[in-house]
C-alpha cells in the first residue's frame, strides 16, 4: 500500500535544514531585542554610577596596555552576583561602573583573579615588582613577566585622538583635557601607565 503520508508543520521543519536555520536565527533575534533592547532605556545601565570618572590620559593609555597585552585573556573585571564572589573579590560590580569603558574588560575567564576591586589594593611599588617578575612575590604564579614596560615609554601623540574617539561615544573629555592630554603623560613608562590604569578599578564605590 503506498504511503500517502502527508508531513505536518512540525516535520518540515525538522527535515528542513533551510526552515530550520531561518527559524532559529529569527528566534533568536526576537530573544535578544527582548532582553537587550531595553537595557538601553534603563538608567542603571546607561549613566554612570556617583563618582565614577573618565579615566585621565595615564590611565587610559595603561588601559589600552592592559588590552594590548591580553590580559583579559586570564583576569576578569567583573564581581558577579554571588556571596562567594563578594566575599573574595569585594562589593559586586554594577553596570554603572562600566559606562566609559569602551570596550568593557569584563572577561570570563580567571586563570587569574578577578581585577574589578584591586584599585588601591596593593601599593605602586608591588605591582610594578609583580609585573616585572610576578614569582618575586607570588611564588606559585603562572603569568608572564612584562619587564619590557618598564623600558617602554608612553607615546604622547597617541592620547589625543584616543580621547576624542571615545567622546564621540559618549565619554565627557573637555577640549582643555584633551589639548594637554600629551603632556601629562610625557616622560612616563608604560608600567607607570598600566599601574596607573590598575591603581583606579574599582575605586568608584568605594
Amino acid at each position: 500500500m503506498a504511503n500517502t503520508h502527508t508531513p505536518g508543520g512540525h516535520e518540515k521543519i525538522e527535515t528542513s535544514n533551510f526552515l530550520m536555520i531561518v527559524l532559529i536565527l529569527l528566534a533568536v533575534a526576537v530573544g535578544g531585542i527582548v532582553e537587550i533592547v531595553p537595557l538601553f532605556f534603563q538608567r542603571s545601565t546607561t549613566q554612570p554610577v556617583e563618582g565614577l570618572k573618565p579615566y585621565t590620559p595615564l590611565q587610559l593609555a595603561g588601559r589600552d596596555i592592559y588590552t594590548r597585552e591580553g590580559c583579559y585573556n586570564c583576569h576578569s573585571q567583573m564581581v558577579r552576583p554571588f556571596r562567594s564572589e563578594a566575599l573574595r573579590y569585594g562589593q559586586l560590580s554594577v553596570a554603572g561602573e562600566f559606562v566609559y569603558d569602551h570596550p568593557f574588560q569584563w572577561g570570563s575567564k580567571r586563570t587569574g583573579p578577578d581585577l574589578h576591586r584591586v584599585g588601591g589594593k596593593y601599593s605602586d611599588e608591588w605591582h610594578s615588582i609583580h609585573l616585572n617578575n610576578p614569582r618575586e612575590l607570588v611564588p606559585e604564579s603562572n603569568m608572564p613577566a612584562y619587564p619590557w614596560l618598564l623600558r617602554a615609554s608612553v607615546d604622547p601623540a597617541d592620547l589625543a585622538p584616543r580621547m576624542k574617539a571615545l567622546r564621540t561615544v559618549g565619554v565627557p573629555y573637555t577640549d582643555d583635557e584633551i589639548a594637554k592630554a600629551g603632556e601629562a603623560v610625557k616622560g612616563r613608562s608604560e608600567m607607570d601607565a598600566l599601574i596607573a590604569y590598575l591603581q583606579v578599578l574599582g575605586t568608584a564605590r568605594k
